[in-house]
């Protein structure tokens, strides 16, 4: 099997991306293992790009999968390319790594559970922050989470001094709007740009605003979510339409005499995104890795294209000084606002919790927790 090394985008840094990536985000009903074997597995089929957080709770298992194929003879270290995330610490206490003093902190410790000296690739995973602390939900007298006032800048400093220090050999970011990413790249000082920006990006949100805004400032953007999401799942709008029964996308899948998760991929490739594929099924694994022998046409990309409905799967609540709606997160349609500003943004925590990822460089966002029955939602007051 071709190595993915040969399928590779040339980051801001110098540093090479391989464009297709196997995400790790698991549902708490998949077990741990599980994971584990199936990054065996994708190792084994020829992926060398892979993307987990410390929040996925998984990155032991993750890293012992890396060190079997190294051990091997499979892969050496230098083979892979390993993307870890900085926010929230979830297990015995949950608290924003966003302050500068904790950034480097977060990613000793992804490196110390993953057993590894470095990562390739360490973003900011989204652009809040709650208040650290020994709690799990750190919340005031009222019940209220508290959040805290972290600037961004300052936090992307701390990720300057972790690439410095070789812990981690490229730095970007994750859910992130255009407004934010001008604030690091108009930050004064800036020694290294983002190489990246990682979204939620599918046929049904194609993202082709920010897309343009990254290419044009040699950032990547990289998608997560491109094969749409699971409607069994806990976080996941239950009306939603499911990408990949679609059938514009089966008939051009059928066309080709490829499957609509092949399409789906193939379309953000040829695009210019780099894009993160999740399977825990040895047959699809291999299936989503066999993308690169075949091209779409200029006229299935118009017909893909056309797909768009600027739909996000990830939705979220957000509470203003005059109404409370639900929104799809990074649309916000309210009087005085401009849904262009905000673009882009957009993430979710596996069986966990959501976010809504729009706030200035320094702004204060007051959260609020609420227990749905199978999903919990982060409310945000925006001040």
């Amino acid at each position: 099997m071709r190595a993915m090394r040969h399928f590779s985008v040339k980051l801001n840094d110098g540093h090479s991306m391989p464009i297709l990536g196997f995400g790790t985000s698991a549902p708490t009903k998949v077990a741990k293992s599980k994971v584990e074997e199936a990054l065996e597995r994708a190792i084994d089929i020829g992926y060398r790009h892979i993307d987990s957080a410390y929040i996925y709770l998984n990155e032991e298992e993750i890293g012992r999968a890396i060190r079997k194929k190294i051990a091997s003879g499979t892969v050496k270290r230098d083979d892979i390319f390993y993307t870890s995330k900085v926010l929230c610490r979830v297990a015995y206490l949950w608290s924003t790594f966003s302050r500068p003093e904790l950034v480097q902190t977060s990613l000793e410790m992804s490196l110390k559970k993953l057993q590894l000296s470095y990562v390739d690739l360490f973003l900011i995973h989204f652009p809040i922050a709650l208040k650290p602390g020994e709690e799990i939900l750190p919340k005031d007298t009222d019940g209220k989470l508290i959040s805290d006032t972290v600037d961004l800048c300052t936090t992307w400093e701390a990720l300057e001094k972790c690439k410095e220090a070789g812990l981690a050999k490229s730095i970007g970011v994750s859910n992130f709007n255009v407004k934010q990413l001008e604030m690091i790249l108009n930050k004064p000082g800036l020694k290294y740009k983002p190489v990246c920006n990682q979204v939620e990006c599918h046929l049904y949100l194609n993202q082709s605003k920010l897309l343009n805004f990254c290419k044009s400032k040699d950032i990547v953007l990289t998608a997560y979510g491109a094969l749409g999401s699971d409607p069994e799942k806990e976080w996941v709008t239950k009306n939603y339409p499911v990408i990949l029964e679609d059938p514009v996308l089966n008939a051009i899948a059928e066309k080709h005499q490829r499957t609509a998760a092949q399409v789906a991929l193939r379309y953000q490739l040829q695009r210019g995104l780099v894009v993160l594929a999740k399977s825990f099924t040895e047959k699809r694994i291999r299936e989503n890795f066999q993308v690169f022998d075949f091209q779409l046409t200029p006229e299935d990309m118009e017909t893909l294209d056309g797909l768009n409905r600027n739909l996000r799967y990830f939705k979220n609540t957000y509470d203003s000084e005059d109404s409370s709606v639900t929104i799809e997160i990074g649309e916000i349609d309210m009087s005085g606002t401009n849904s262009d500003e905000v673009v882009g943004s957009g993430a979710f925590c596996p069986g966990e919790f959501l976010y809504l990822a729009h706030s200035p460089c320094s702004a204060h966002v007051c959260l609020t927790a609420y227990n749905t029955g199978n999903e919990n939602l982060l409310c945000l007051r925006m001040g």
